[in-house]
C-alpha cells in the first residue's frame, strides 16, 4: 500500500488523499486577460522529475504541498504552504 504524510495527520494511505494540480504562480486577477488565465487553469507541462504538487488529505480537508519525484513515483516531503518543507 503506497502511503503519504498529511503534515497534520501524519501517514495515511494514499486512497484518503486527492491529486489538486502543480503548484503554479497565480496571474494578478486585475490585470490578466481571459488568454492568460486558461492557460494558468488548464495548461501542463508534465516533465518527468520533481514537481510541487497541491494535494488535499480528504477525510479532514487539508490542503498542502508535496513535493514529488514523478519520474521514481516517491514523495520526497509535504508540509503546509508557507511553512516549508516537512518530512515525506
Amino acid at each position: 500500500m503506497k502511503i503519504m504524510t498529511c503534515p497534520i495527520n501524519g501517514p495515511r494511505a494514499i486512497s484518503e488523499f486527492s491529486y489538486g494540480g502543480p503548484v503554479t504562480p497565480m496571474p494578478d486577477p486585475t490585470a490578466a486577460d481571459d488568454a492568460t488565465w486558461g492557460d494558468y487553469l488548464y495548461s501542463r507541462d508534465s516533465v518527468p522529475g520533481i514537481q510541487q504538487e497541491w494535494w488535499c488529505h480528504l477525510p479532514s480537508t487539508t490542503w498542502f504541498i508535496a513535493e514529488r519525484d514523478t519520474q521514481r513515483d516517491i514523495v520526497l516531503a509535504t508540509y503546509l504552504y508557507g511553512h516549508g518543507e516537512a518530512e515525506a
